[in-house]
């Protein structure tokens, strides 16, 4: 298929769901609400289905399919099912003795037609989440996954063909051409997650027609071990966050800032927990998450080219793929940041260790990168948390866990500066979709005259003592 083929069905999707938008149809929160119902019992009834996907892509385990992907997606479903009516309806303001008699509110509406763009690495919970909160938001939603994950992309386009008309939600297959494509349309709202390259590709895109936009991009995420910490627990929780998905995980531990006293004996707990979690070959362990591609493959296995390695720095093709394993890997580093590893974002198993002598150090190193999307701190000092919460400025994280700050509706998961803008997940998600239209509501059965002209001194006066 030609790319003048790709742009004209492309058009045509984004015509036909712009002209459905204005009937009205996904306005009315009942249609709302019970088309998410729908998509939960579907993604319910297709579980197998979507995990074996899940699976076939990146050779994740039915558990940590469920516990991170498919188990967050149901949840967030049920969730914006039960609070849409709340949020839809309008919600009352004070209003100014200046404009009295009136009544103030806010009133949530849908953009119109949004394009939800994702990667691979999470490919349900990144592309379904953000489709949640625009439909819940009542607006028509194309989406595009990545094309990096075939059969996840795949199972996301039957499933979503099973619940929605085309012309209120679709989904759009393909590579770079059909991306290209769609970044020339007009949407009314762009929700993208990605790099950071891209990302500011998207957003020059969508700036043509100032196009809003929600950017979920990355970067260097830190780890800062104080010594007050719980090292066998941090730790655990540690290797958690960071073999989770084999580390490609936009908010991964990337590096780790460790206070010198207790360096060596969080490498050796590091050591003990890789080994528990993964076995004492890790490689052969077959609920270990494999890496996407070839492309990313090599690049892993070249940032630990003539490094210090404390730990692991093996790897292991895969005969069914053109990829491989690359073993959880500890890499010695200094405040200095020279290291390979330290010169981009890892997105793999692959953990730096520097050590600090005081926390201005560590404060220091992190303020002088890019804002992070996530910080985690390990300590038991409550003056610790405070001031690096003052100190540093990141998306989001966790003191003493990694990761866990995502896996919630109750809150709004966004970056800052480099790592993203804007936020999504349960309330945050259906505001994200929403513009709010503020309204005034004036009665006609008095009408002061202080405010028409002709101007007058006292008109002045009577206005100073009302607007002090």
């Amino acid at each position: 298929m030609s790319n003048a083929t790709h742009v004209a069905k492309i058009e045509e999707t984004v015509a036909r769901q712009r002209a459905f938008f204005q009937t009205g149809a996904t306005r009315p929160v009942a249609v709302r609400v019970a088309a998410l119902k729908r998509l939960k019992k579907e993604i319910q009834a297709r579980e197998q289905i979507l995990l074996d996907a899940l699976q076939a892509d990146l050779h994740k385990s039915h558990f940590e399919g469920y516990m991170c992907e498919l188990g967050l997606n149901l949840d967030e479903l049920g969730y914006l099912a039960r609070h849409v009516a709340e949020w839809s309806r309008p919600r009352r303001r004070p209003t100014p003795l200046a404009q009295f008699k009136s009544k103030s509110y806010e009133l949530a509406e849908p953009y119109g037609v949004v394009l939800v763009m994702s990667p691979w690495n999470y490919p349900y919970l990144l592309s379904l989440d953000p489709l949640f909160g625009a439909v819940a938001a009542g607006n028509c939603v194309v989406l595009k996954p990545s094309a990096y994950a075939p059969n996840t992309s795949r199972a996301m386009a039957e499933l979503i063909a099973a619940v929605f008309n085309p012309d209120w939600v679709t989904v759009i297959e393909g590579g770079r051409e059909q991306n290209a494509a769609l970044l020339e349309q007009r949407f009314d709202y762009i929700f993208f997650t990605g790099s950071v390259d891209v990302g500011k590709m998207v957003m020059e895109k969508a700036s043509r027609h100032l196009t809003p936009v929600t950017l979920e991009l990355g970067g260097k995420s830190p780890v800062i071990v104080d010594r007050t910490a719980n090292i066998p627990l941090t730790a655990k929780r540690l290797a958690f966050g960071k073999l989770l998905n084999a580390g490609q995980t936009c908010v991964a531990p990337d590096y780790c800032l460790v206070d010198r006293k207790v360096r060596d004996e969080l490498v050796e707990e590091l050591k003990k927990q890789f080994q528990r979690m993964l076995g004492q070959d890790p490689l052969a362990n077959d609920h270990f998450v494999r890496i996407i591609n070839r492309k990313h493959y090599n690049r892993l296995q070249g940032l630990l080219e003539g490094e210090e390695i404390l730990y692991g720095g093996g790897h292991r093709d895969d005969p069914d793929s053109d990829s491989g394993w690359i073993a959880p890997t500890l890499v010695a580093d200094t405040l200095d940041g020279t290291s390979k590893p330290m010169g981009e974002e890892i997105f793999g198993p692959i953990l730096p260790i520097i050590p600090y002598d005081g926390l201005d150090q560590a404060i220091h190193f992190i303020n002088r990168r890019e804002k992070p999307l996530a910080l985690y701190l390990f300590t038991r000092s409550q003056r610790i948390k405070e001031r690096i919460l003052r100190s540093c400025s990141f998306g989001g994280g966790c003191i003493n866990d990694t990761i866990i700050h995502l896996a919630t509706h109750h809150m709004g998961f966004g970056g800052v500066g480099q790592s993203g803008m804007g936020s999504y997940h349960g309330k945050a998600g259906f505001e994200t979709f929403s513009h709010t239209k503020s309204i005034v509501d004036k009665k006609t059965w008095i009408d002061f005259p202080v405010r028409y002209q002709p101007y007058r001194p006292v008109k002045k006066w009577l206005l100073k003592k009302v607007l002090g």
